[in-house]
């Protein structure tokens, strides 16, 4: 399947305006970097089948296409439209409008969604057609939800943010044909749904397909690596990204020259971390390429020295082979991503298995659910027992004396005499205000 090119103008390297639009989006999402923010997941492991049990998770297909992030930008001059990838670029995209969703007259104010760019491919008509998968967001209309949990960022994605944008497109089809791609909200599932995503939804796509991603439903947002996101892949296809190094044979008749014409040893260095902004790569270990691999390579006319390609460990040559180039990855895997990469190659899960415990993942949800809607309406207490009866007493003795039914306490006094007024004619003065009375 084909993978997107980027679409719109670069913004210019280290440019002033690049530099502004790094510093608005850490300050939209609260960092104290300007590095990429979007979050990357880990790989899946035999120990995560214990973690989908004990936690809420959300699964769906994890689409084989270039990540960016979109964001909308609105100031006084209007809204525009940016798409960042893991390179941290920015691109400008024109012909899209985001309607805000209290009034879709006015634009979507600043906001900042997750997706996947691919290529549909109609299996009919063979037409493509380039879509943004949109699945998180991390601000929209001004409002940071990173810290909110997964199912309340994914309600606010559709409701303020994919809802006015779909119903202006259904009420003004001709604002589509102007729009350099099409956007989508991706379909995700509870869990212990996961049968339907391999039965429905993956072979509906009209794009590629690399595994299921798994997202903790109740955790914030993270940028960058995040254990509550786990990719999966069949134990074979699990892949890692690694640097390619060529190093060719020397002459036999000039020992310090390369002989181009030999056949030569494909290394893979794997990314330790950038050192002062330099990337810091070391060798970890050897690409397997047999001879009519080697000549194809050669016929294609491509550099393959000093570039990030895909790797898979293929046990019938005891060895990684290469995939595609990841033109689209600054680097390659970081080390401890790959350690942890080859340790779930290594204790892979398959999807039988994945399927087989699907019962349980469901049984463990529910009863989490019973439990919280227990907490949240506790049963009523019970009634406090009537008194318990007592025995009639004998009305109390009648004296010949008769008493009042209700004796008046003796209690002192404590006001003075009665003040005498001037207004009075009995006690007040005989003239008042000249007048005699």
């Amino acid at each position: 399947m084909p993978i997107p090119d980027l679409p719109g103008e670069l913004i210019q390297k280290h440019s002033p305006q690049e530099s502004w639009l790094k510093s608005h989006v850490a300050q939209l999402c609260h960092l104290e970097n300007e590095r990429f923010p979007g979050s990357q997941p880990v790989s899946f492991g035999t120990r995560d089948l214990l973690k989908l049990e004990s936690q809420d998770f959300w699964v769906c297909e994890k689409s084989d296409g270039v990540r960016v992030l979109m964001l909308i930008l609105f100031n006084q001059t209007g809204q525009r439209v940016f798409l960042i990838d893991r390179h941290n670029t920015y691109r400008e995209v024109v012909g899209l409008f985001f309607p805000h969703h209290e009034n879709p007259i006015n634009p979507l104010r600043n906001t900042l969604i997750d997706g996947e760019l691919v290529i549909d491919t109609d299996p009919r008509t063979r037409r493509e057609t380039t879509r943004l998968l949109v699945f998180d967001c991390l601000v929209v209309d001004d409002q940071n939800v990173m810290s909110r949990p997964l199912d309340k960022r994914y309600g606010r994605l559709k409701e303020w943010f994919y809802r006015p944008y779909a119903k202006m497109i259904r009420d003004h089809p001709h604002v589509a044909a102007s729009q350099p791609f099409e956007v989508q909200v991706k379909e995700i599932r509870s869990a212990y749904n996961v049968e339907q995503v391999f039965a429905v939804d993956i072979p509906a796509l009209q794009h590629g397909n690399d595994g299921l991603i798994y997202t903790c439903v109740s955790t914030p947002y993270i940028p960058g690596t995040d254990s509550n996101i786990i990719k999966w892949k069949p134990p074979t296809e699990n892949s890692i990204d690694f640097k390619l190094i060529l190093r060719f044979p020397s002459l036999p008749s000039s020992p310090s020259q390369p002989d181009f014409r030999a056949k030569p040893i494909f290394l893979l260095h794997v990314w330790c971390g950038d050192h002062n902004g330099t990337p810091r790569y070391e060798q970890y270990d050897t690409m397997y390429v047999d001879d009519d691999e080697w000549e194809k390579m050669k016929a294609s006319g491509q550099q393959f020295d000093d570039r990030i390609v895909e790797v898979h460990w293929d046990p019938s040559v005891k060895g990684w082979r290469m995939m595609r180039f990841r033109s689209d990855k600054p680097n390659g895997n970081h080390k401890s991503v790959v350690e942890n990469i080859i340790t779930s190659i290594a204790d892979g899960v398959e999807k039988e298995t994945l399927l087989s415990r699907s019962n349980h993942i469901r049984t463990a949800w529910k009863a989490r659910q019973g439990a919280s809607n227990h907490n949240q309406n506790p049963a009523p207490l019970p009634a406090r027992p009537p008194p318990p009866p007592q025995a009639p007493q004998a009305p109390p003795a009648v004296s010949s004396v008769a008493r009042p039914s209700q004796s008046i306490p003796q209690v002192e006094l404590r006001y003075g005499p009665l003040q005498s007024s001037i207004y009075s004619k009995v006690a007040g003065p005989r003239a008042l205000f000249g007048f005699e009375r």
